[in-house]
């Protein structure tokens, strides 16, 4: 047994331990960040994401007066990334690109996600928010919205699309069919379901290749990817599924004002860090991230590209990554969407 007077010597040192380390962890959050911090962007470099991830980085670098350099690590729609990140130390030098795939919709997905996106993240702030367009080859034989829920109603299973699985284009073309089967008025044309056959693809760029063929009349894709083809003329843009009209696409209605109030479906991303990471570290990364995303150059190239410059800061994001993951989570489940 230990005696009395050891083991007040023994609570004595952990007292003096605890003394001493408390104002070196003090001083190692107030003279945060002492060195250069890192972005793991879970998906490939070139993406949406990717320049998302680089663009935040250039600006927070200029406001902590560190190097903030982005580390792309792919697989499994961001979770692998994800997950990796996550398991790095909580100490606010190796944020995480969160986002729609990884942090919505891979819960609907995968009954057995390595994370939890509520419970094991602390959401800095939401960076980017963008419509998909749903886009046909000029050889399709609809030029409208309208145009296009009619003809899939009169030709049940004759019309394939395209879709990269678990991408926002997808979820956008799932939601779209499960809402047009829902009864919207008294007429019972109303209430007709659109069955198509969707083609998947690894990828947006070989989708995007057999749609500019001709072997795939339809699909919905991010507006930036979509821009400059229908501009050439080589696309027609039908919607885009934002509830307002973007700017790029000034004379393309909406989903939602062409007969199917509400509907939403946007690729997004956002800045999060592990829980555990100091709230010091915390705050002072969130007003470098808000300061960023109020900035006059990351601004202009939002909207330069489309994207709308979301509401920032924790509390809006966290919320937003809430009711984005109990959507999509929904969508999947009806579909009966299951892991490939």
């Amino acid at each position: 047994m230990i005696s009395k007077h050891r083991y007040i010597r023994r609570l004595l040192a952990s007292a003096s331990a605890v003394c001493i380390g408390l104002p070196l962890v003090a001083f190692a959050q107030s003279d945060f960040p002492s060195k250069a911090i890192k972005i793991i962007s879970p998906f490939p470099a070139g993406g949406t994401s990717d320049v998302m991830a680089r663009m935040i980085a250039d600006e927070m670098g200029k406001t902590l007066k560190q190097a903030v350099v982005v580390e792309n690590v792919g697989g499994a729609g961001g979770v692998v990334g994800t997950d990796r990140a996550l398991k790095a130390p909580a100490d606010g030098y190796t944020l995480i690109q969160t986002g729609v795939g990884q942090n919505a919709v891979a819960h609907g997905i995968n009954p057995k996600m390595p994370y939890d996106s509520v419970k094991d993240f602390v959401h800095l702030t939401q960076v980017h928010s963008g419509p998909n367009v749903l886009v046909a080859h000029p050889s399709a034989p609809f030029n409208t919205f309208a145009e296009f829920i009619a003809y899939g109603r009169a030709h049940p299973g004759e019309l394939n699309y395209g879709y990269t699985p678990a991408a926002s284009g997808h979820m956008a073309m799932e939601l779209l069919k499960q809402t047009v089967g829902t009864c919207t008025g008294a007429k019972k044309e109303n209430c007709r379901p659109l069955f198509m056959v969707g083609i998947p693809y690894r990828g947006g760029g070989p989708m995007m290749t057999d749609l500019l063929g001709g072997q795939i009349p339809i699909m919905f894709i991010n507006q930036d990817v979509a821009l400059p083809h229908v501009k050439a003329g080589k696309l027609k843009a039908l919607a885009v599924s934002s509830t307002q009209r973007n700017p790029l696409y000034p004379d393309v209605p909406t989903v939602s004002e062409s007969g199917f109030p509400g509907f939403s479906a946007l690729s997004w991303s956002g800045m999060s860090v592990a829980k555990g990471t100091p709230k010091p570290v915390v705050d002072k990364l969130e007003a470098a991230l808000v300061s960023a995303m109020q900035s006059p150059a990351v601004k202009a190239r939002l909207e330069s590209n489309g994207f709308v410059v979301p509401e920032a800061g924790s509390a809006a994001y966290t919320q937003f990554v809430t009711k984005e993951l109990d959507r999509w989570v929904r969508v999947i489940k009806v579909a009966g969407i299951k892991a490939e």
